[in-house]
């Protein structure tokens, strides 16, 4: 990896500015790269940049870490608040995690006068450096969903959780794919049938979690999502930087990308693809060029560059497979929530299809 002074120092200031992973992927790929480019902020999310810095410094920190799982203990809820009709944020004390983490749930339409329904579920996994509350914040999630029965949940995922069991830190996979659902399963009558979706470092999280647990996901939707960690050495160099980034050993968590390659193509969406077979698919990504949804005098967005590229590779491999996929490679577009906004409601009739309701 690339040792610049300066990458701690420039690293704070992005946080400041940035939501979502991208800007910081950009920076370690530019800088361990000895590039002199500079990234050019893309349009923000939907929400003002005050309210934003607001929501990452209140942001609950990552839990303590574990060296493994605690699958004897079992995960309990600790404490649920009340937002409104349908939104509530849990806290949950997970072993897998080894302390609390922050849930939250959009609950289906009928959910109050149909007491004995199981309810099909959505899962949306939020980018790095992010939490638990982007989706509802960023998207209009619930009122897209205020007439669907359908529980969606929204988990956080740690700002560089991966999400994934570290070789030496959070059993995040443990907690979202096994103490999450059983707890949804017992308190809110979550049924067999799940979807997910996510956004860049939550892109992969949804295709990893479907491909390395068969049967469990009817959907899987990735939303300029990481999608080929070992696309090349710069590529694997990054996210080592990003997870650096944010006070982590980049090796606790799939190892050395040249000496733990198994580790690494275990975790990553591009060597997974063939396990994808059965889940129905949507892929989008734009290029990393200003598009329709950009302010105007919008600058080219490195990250969604190379963001573009992983998923062009991850699409000729999926259609080499003859997966079932739809693939929304739309061209001009940056990395941001206006667009991902978009992709969530053009794959929304698959998504709902795949969980059985209208």
């Amino acid at each position: 990896m690339c040792r610049n002074p300066t990458v701690n120092h420039w690293f704070r200031q992005v946080c400041r500015r940035s939501i979502g992973w991208g800007v910081l992927l950009a920076s370690v790929v530019l800088i361990c790269a000895c590039s002199a480019a500079r990234y050019s902020t893309a349009s923000p999310p939907p929400t003002t940049a005050g309210t934003l810095a607001t929501l990452v410094a209140a942001s609950s920190p990552s839990p303590a870490t574990s060296s493994s799982p605690s699958p004897s203990i079992p995960a309990r809820i600790v404490a649920n608040k009340r937002l409104g009709n349908r939104e509530q944020d849990l806290t949950i004390q997970s072993p897998g995690l080894g302390g609390q983490v922050k849930v939250r749930l959009l609950l289906p339409a009928h959910y109050q006068t149909e007491k004995a329904r199981l309810w099909p579920v959505l899962y949306l996994l939020h980018g790095c450096c992010d939490s638990y509350l982007s989706w509802t914040r960023s998207t209009n999630i619930e009122q897209l969903t205020e007439r669907s029965d359908i529980l969606v949940v929204m988990p956080d995922g740690g700002k560089a959780g991966f999400y994934s069991d570290w070789q030496s830190g959070p059993g995040w996979e443990t907690f979202h794919t096994a103490e999450l659902p059983k707890l949804l399963t017992q308190q809110y009558r979550a049924g067999t049938v799940a979807a997910v979706a996510g956004v860049s470092m939550g892109g992969l999280g949804a295709l990893d979690y479907a491909a390395r647990h068969p049967g469990m996901f009817t959907v899987a939707a990735s939303f300029s999502g990481i999608v080929h960690t070992r696309l090349s050495n710069n590529e694997a160099q990054g996210y080592l930087g990003l997870i650096q980034s944010q006070g982590e050993d980049p090796l606790a968590l799939w190892g050395n990308p040249d000496a733990n390659v198994d580790t690494w193509k275990q975790h990553n969406p591009y060597d997974l693809a063939p396990q994808l077979k059965g889940v129905r698919l949507f892929i989008s990504a734009g290029n990393g060029r200003p598009g329709p949804l950009d302010r105007a005098g919008t600058n080219e967005d490195s990250i969604e560059t190379s963001i573009g590229a992983e998923n062009r590779a991850f699409a000729r491999r999926v259609q080499q497979l003859g997966l079932d996929a739809e693939i929304d490679l739309y061209g001009p577009g940056t990395h941001n929530w206006l667009y991902w906004e978009r992709g969530l409601h053009r794959a929304w009739p698959l998504i709902s299809e795949g969980l059985g309701v209208q």
